[in-house]
């Protein structure tokens, strides 16, 4: 009986130059795994192609409210943004893909996991990290650390001479990475940080702030202890959304990014993400938070939200720190009740309002007007207080 290698496929060029390429190499059988993380189209014709690739079966996993639910919220809850701009679209996605792979694996008695991840960049982290963590027992194949395979053109002639005629064309594109929170983008003008994105050719999702409608839009949104259950008053699963604050963000092209990251394998790598509905809810969740957490909760947070952020950009998400920082980040969650309006106009998001049950702003204390929770004479004796340290050091030095 046949070896039993479960092959993580998208359909695209690599993962089906793959499917040769393992039956040549490892004389197995290729259970092929397309785990639908919300690419849409990008998933349509996927059992023809697989199967005319060589793969025995294809399992085609709808995880997206579990990937939102699971994934996506819990970072929105910590605020985590990896280096201040990266909204870890990619990064939340591999480790629920991976941890599918490791379901079906075990289900089909497959003694190996295979992934189209390259050996310069994160996902190759971040899928065999989780893949250990979930079922060490399990060997993992990386050909693109193994093949003498290094074009786009090779893998279309090596398809070619076994007998695989694809669709795939010879022309260079972007590398692209969808999923029902993002888009990203890679490759041509991009290698390149002093060239500027060809945003004409590049959106997907968006259209850049300069040709965006000239009238803004305003919209609301409610949560209930972090998480969003509203949408201009209508009631709508989290995923329902994000896919329509995508719709609206896309629209008035908002969270459009550039950035040039510093990667888990050292080197410096420069994209354009797309995250029209991640940026407006991340945006409300923060605000929201503007009034409900005391500065001391604030404060720390913002630091769990930097680690909590490199963790998952490091692919270790099934780590025991990052389920801590969880369990930090849902105590502050218990309060984050309430509704935020904002307007979204040519790339920017304008605050409108925002109200909570358990707002900690008191209109009596923050008032130019004395109020009577609030003596202006009781700061002096706080100041002296406050400052005395730095009076006895002057004191000291100074005289």
């Amino acid at each position: 009986m046949k070896e039993k290698i479960v092959l993580a496929y998208s359909g695209g060029l690599d993962t089906t130059a793959i499917i040769p390429w393992l039956k040549e190499n490892y004389d197995c059988e290729v259970i092929c795994v397309c785990v639908d993380v919300g690419q849409e189209s990008e998933l349509d014709g996927l059992e023809e192609r697989a199967k005319l690739s060589g793969a025995s079966k294809l399992y085609v996993e709808d995880v997206v409210d579990e990937f939102v639910n699971d994934y996506i919220l819990p970072c929105v809850k910590a605020g985590a943004v990896y280096e201040n701009k990266y909204l870890l679209g990619t990064s939340m996605a591999r480790p629920v893909i991976a941890k599918k792979l490791v379901e079906i694996a075990k289900k089909e008695g497959a003694t190996a996991v295979c992934h189209g991840a390259t050996g310069k960049g994160n996902d190759q982290v971040r899928f065999e990290l989780t893949i250990k963590a979930l079922a060490p027992e399990l060997k993992i194949i990386a050909p693109w650390r193994i093949w003498k395979l290094s074009s786009r053109e090779d893998e279309i002639e090596y398809c070619e001479k076994h007998g695989i005629n694809l669709p795939f064309s010879k022309d260079s594109s972007y590398s692209r990475d969808r999923n029902i929170w993002h888009i990203s983008h890679e490759g041509l003008e991009l290698e390149d940080p002093a060239q500027a994105p060809n945003y004409d050719h590049l959106l997907v999702l968006s259209v850049s702030p300069d040709k965006a409608p000239d009238e803004g839009e305003t919209i609301s949104l409610t949560f209930e202890k972090g998480i969003p259950t509203s949408l201009n008053g209508k009631a709508m699963t989290p995923t329902e959304i994000i896919k329509e604050l995508n719709k609206l963000g896309g629209r008035h092209g908002i969270g459009i990014v550039d950035i040039v990251e510093n990667r888990v394998v050292g080197m410096k790598s420069r994209g354009v993400y797309e995250t029209p509905g991640g940026t407006i809810l991340m945006e409300a969740h923060k605000q929201l938070e503007e009034l409900i957490l005391d500065r001391d909760t604030m404060l720390a947070k913002k630091d769990v939200a930097n680690h909590f952020a490199s963790l998952v950009y490091e692919g270790k998400w099934f780590a025991p720190l990052r389920e801590a920082y969880q369990a930090f980040v849902d105590v502050t969650q218990e309060y984050v009740t309430g509704e935020v309006k904002l307007k979204l106009y040519k790339g920017n998001i304008i605050k409108q309002g925002t109200t909570s049950p358990y707002s900690l702003y008191n209109e009596s204390i923050a008032s130019f007007t004395t109020g009577e929770l609030y003596n202006h004479k009781d700061a002096e004796g706080f100041i002296n207080l406050f400052g005395l340290s730095m009076k006895v050091r002057a004191m000291k030095y100074n005289s």
